[in-house]
């Protein structure tokens, strides 16, 4: 074959798996809009994503599975689903093509397959949807308000109704807010609409209305005013921490749970994923997200614990910096946070080491942390040198992570990056708090130490970790297939 001849034959190819991505788009679009029905590929979101992201993101699954997973089985799968009856689902389409394809597998046409595999689905009923007021409107809450408007599909899960800011709403201040949901400078411009409402303090979002009020105390707010009932509120202002001062937003019209953005005192601290099981949301009113340095670190201790051991270990976090931190020299309640924040390296306390321990009580007074604030806006890494119980090797080691990605409870909160070339900014906009970097895995001669690198996108892959806890406190969940 001359080299012209192989040249139109990878052209055509080409043509075809391109081709095929858009009727997979489609399906996708088609099962969330009509049916509710999420798919996912290993964990990666394909809603509104493109060609060419829904092509590279199967070339990363059929690296990180190391089996073919091609376009054109993911569209059998997806139409086979389509094609079926389940209730509304969140189903991990790159997972089902590789178990499709693994030699055990009896079914020999995708729709007798994926009814065997997904009929406890058919068992699941429909949940109730619940709204969701937004407390403050920073860089967690303005993330939070565009996943959940641009996840809103049918409605049936989490239905964002409210934003609360202090000082007036007007025009100018709405205006002032819309800019900010539209555009970011760290993730980009917001892919859905937002307008202004002609007639009323609402910012009208993919079409709709979001109300914004303005209160100076939690309590002092009638939600039922605005058609809200039975909400969850999440709290991302950080002014209140404790059991008493969060209980003041239950004293409100319209509140049932509460959920606060940041590390909490008196109250739950949960890593979804990790020890979210341990708190029933029918007992329990008020939770804590805990902290983005905690959701990135506490699911591969986790890991680590229950496959090795850990016997002691320090944790020192590269961590971007943060508006708490002063943009020149001045004054501040702690020392060095008051250096300029683009310019220096600044070490600074993390209670991350003794927070895990709320998470997982097996390491309580094991770990050490400290952290250094770096001038990057967005995206962080925590180095984990880990002294282990049970020796292993750096092949065996990153094999074990892998497997944890894979499959069991810890799917939505590790990735296994296979990227040589990884740094701070390519992981900015992943929805996993934690991304092991497998090829920077140390592990000692003896091989009883490890140190081991994870990054995580300290606002998106925070906020995703809230959204999940969320959806868990409101009993939303859906099926979900991983």
């Amino acid at each position: 074959m001359s080299t012209n001849e192989v040249y139109e034959r990878e052209l055509s190819t080409q043509a075809s798996r391109r081709r095929t991505a858009v009727q997979f788009i489609k399906t996708v679009s088609d099962l969330w809009y009509d049916k509710s029905i999420e798919l996912v590929l290993f964990r990666n979101q394909l809603i509104d994503r493109n060609v060419s992201e829904i092509l590279n993101l199967h070339d990363y699954a059929q690296q990180f599975v190391g089996k073919p997973i091609s376009i054109y089985e993911s569209v059998e799968i997806a139409e086979a689903i389509q094609m079926l009856d389940f209730p509304p689902a969140k189903l991990d389409i790159g997972k089902l093509t590789y178990e499709y394809n693994l030699p055990e597998n009896q079914h020999h046409n995708p729709t007798s397959f994926i009814s065997n595999k997904l009929k406890a689905a058919k068992k699941k009923g429909n949940v109730t949807p619940k709204d969701v007021v937004l407390y403050g409107f920073g860089r967690i809450g303005r993330l939070l308000a565009r996943e959940l408007m641009s996840r809103t599909g049918k409605g049936s899960q989490l239905r964002l109704r409210a934003v609360v800011t202090r000082g007036p709403v007007t025009r100018e201040v709405l205006e002032k807010r819309a800019s900010l949901l539209r555009s970011d400078s760290i993730h980009g411009d917001f892919l859905g609409t937002v307008a202004l409402s002609k007639d009323k303090a609402c910012l009208i979002i993919n079409g709709t209305s979001v109300h914004f009020i303005s209160a100076d105390e939690p309590q002092a707010i009638d939600y039922t005013q605005y058609g809200i009932k039975d909400a969850l509120l999440i709290d991302n202002t950080g002014a209140y921490r404790d059991r008493e001062s969060l209980g003041r937003h239950l004293s409100a019209n319209g509140i049932e749970k509460v959920l606060l953005t940041a590390p909490g005192k008196g109250i739950p601290n949960i890593v979804h994923g990790v020890n979210h099981l341990d708190y029933d949301p029918d007992e329990e009113s008020i939770f804590s997200a805990a902290s983005c340095t905690t959701n990135a670190i506490t699911p591969i201790l986790k890991a680590v614990q229950d496959s090795l051991g850990i016997a002691q270990g320090h944790i020192e976090t590269i961590h971007a910096y943060t508006n708490d931190q002063n943009l020149v020299d001045n004054m501040h309640k702690k020392y060095r946070r008051g250096r300029a924040a683009a310019l220096n390296m600044v070490i600074t306390e993390t209670g991350a080491g003794e927070a895990v321990a709320q998470a997982l009580p097996a390491l309580e007074g094991r770990l050490t942390s400290n952290a250094i604030r770096v001038p990057v806006p967005n995206g962080s890494l925590a180095i984990l040198n880990l002294q282990l119980e049970n020796l292993t090797t750096k092949a065996a080691f990153n094999e074990t992570i892998k497997k944890y990605a894979l499959e069991g409870a810890l799917v939505e909160q590790i990735k296994y990056s296979l990227d040589h070339e990884l740094v701070s900014s390519d992981i900015v906009g992943s929805a996993q708090p934690a991304i092991f970097d497998s090829h920077a895995t140390i592990v000692s001669r003896e091989g009883d130490r490890v140190v081991l690198y994870v990054w995580y996108d300290n606002e998106f892959g925070y906020s995703q970790q809230v959204i999940r806890l969320a959806k868990y406190i409101a009993k939303v969940r859906r099926f979900t297939y991983y």
